[in-house]
């Protein structure tokens, strides 16, 4: 996620309802998220459409690879043979 500039990217929710539509064509031009305060204390950020849809996708790569170790140190593992006997054993057969 790109880093939060706090001088001009941290707004009240007062100012934030007062001009949403300034700060959502500022998300969306510049990409870089937003920090919401509520009472002087951050409540939400809000992100652009693509910045959340990245760190999603970023997310679960990360726990992919995190239940692949999990596997290989429970001994979860196979040979490639192994691996291409089961694959292709899965493929339909030809007619």
């Amino acid at each position: 996620m790109k880093s939060i500039k706090l001088e001009t990217n941290v707004v009240s929710v007062a100012d934030f309802k007062a001009h949403a539509s300034r700060w959502f064509d500022r998300i969306r031009e510049d990409g870089e998220p937003v920090v919401i305060t509520h009472n002087g204390k951050p409540a939400a950020v809000v992100l652009s459409p693509a910045e959340y849809d990245r760190l999603g996708a970023q997310q679960r790569l990360l726990e992919s690879v995190a239940a692949g170790l999990a596997d290989a140190e429970a001994g979860r593992t196979m040979s490639t043979a192994e691996l291409k006997k089961r694959l292709r054993a899965r493929r339909p057969a030809k007619s």
